[in-house]
């Protein structure tokens, strides 16, 4: 699990899903989510209800890995940028600093140029903010909790001793 969870405070939380919202009613979209590469949902845009984020996050960290692995065979370091169009709805899928995955949904209210342009836009921002935890945590002298925890002190507590 990435360190970004540790060190997130409502503070924080606050602006990432205040970004997420900005860009879901700037690109007209349905829902906007921020996912770590294991799938695991960070955040989400307001109205996400309907969706089942557990599924979604999952099968999204699928995909993005299945595509690391084709990019890698075609000699590319990744391919940053997945787009999966359907009848009725859209996906646009953008990793962030190869640890990150933001994914927008939407429909034919709006349009892809319309998304991807507000997308960089939202990528900036969150950069800044992801940065700003990490110059604080350098700066403030935390680190994450689990840090200072070793293998033998998982197995130590596993058999009971």
């Amino acid at each position: 699990m990435d360190e970004l969870y540790f060190l997130m405070d409502g503070n924080v939380t606050s602006k990432i899903e205040a970004e997420l919202n900005r860009l879901k009613d700037e690109s007209n979209a349905k829902a906007v989510f921020l996912l770590d590469k294991n799938g695991q949902i960070i955040s989400s845009s307001k109205d996400t209800e309907g969706y089942d984020k557990t599924s979604l996050g999952a099968l999204i960290a699928g995909n993005v890995a299945a595509t690391d692995g084709l990019a890698k065979l075609l000699g590319e370091k990744e391919f940053s940028i997945l787009f999966h169009e359907g009848e009725n709805e859209h996906i646009h899928i953008n990793l962030i600093n190869q640890k990150f995955i933001l994914v927008v949904i939407f429909d034919e209210s709006t349009s892809l140029g319309l998304v991807r342009l507000r997308v960089k836009k939202t990528i900036n921002n969150l950069t800044q903010i992801i940065s700003s935890i990490k110059n604080n945590k350098t700066n403030n002298g935390n680190k994450p909790i689990f840090e200072d925890i070793t293998e033998e002190d998982i197995e130590k507590l596993f058999q009971g001793d």
